[in-house]
């Protein structure tokens, strides 16, 4: 697991580790029992301070998807991974091909997330959907 750090977006270098671990869970990148890189080799990768990434990890404790074990690191206890969102899954085919027909368009990156943003709001909106899934 590589995390990069965007220090221009906003958001707090933690919560940036806890939703890429949290997009790594979802996409199967990471499996129950997998072990998290240790804080020395976070640090060591994108030069933030290892209170910061303790804090990510105690957050993704608090939320019962990893568990410290003492000497050995901290280790992935349970997958938000579904079958329809898997790496290989069709959805996931189906969404690389319009993202590529979307560059060869002309988008940029920030034109494709809002409009995917603007799609997903629209899609889950009024239904009671909170944005959060069940398991978060």
């Amino acid at each position: 697991m590589d995390y990069r750090i965007d220090r221009h977006s906003g958001v707090a270098t933690y919560l940036q580790i806890v939703q890429q671990t949290k997009h790594a869970l979802r996409l199967g990148l990471l499996l129950p029992g997998d072990k998290l890189p240790t804080a020395r080799e976070v640090v060591a990768a994108t030069a933030i301070n290892p209170n910061t990434v303790l804090k990510a990890y105690r957050e993704l404790e608090r939320e019962g998807l990893v568990a410290p074990r003492p000497g050995l690191g901290t280790f992935v206890l349970r997958s938000l991974a579904r079958e329809e969102g898997a790496a290989d899954s069709p959805l996931r085919a189906e969404l690389a091909g319009w993202a590529a027909r979307a560059r060869k368009a002309g988008l940029g990156r920030e034109d494709v997330a809002a409009l995917v943003a603007s799609v997903v709001e629209q899609e889950f909106a009024g239904n009671g959907d909170t944005g959060k899934d069940d398991d978060e």
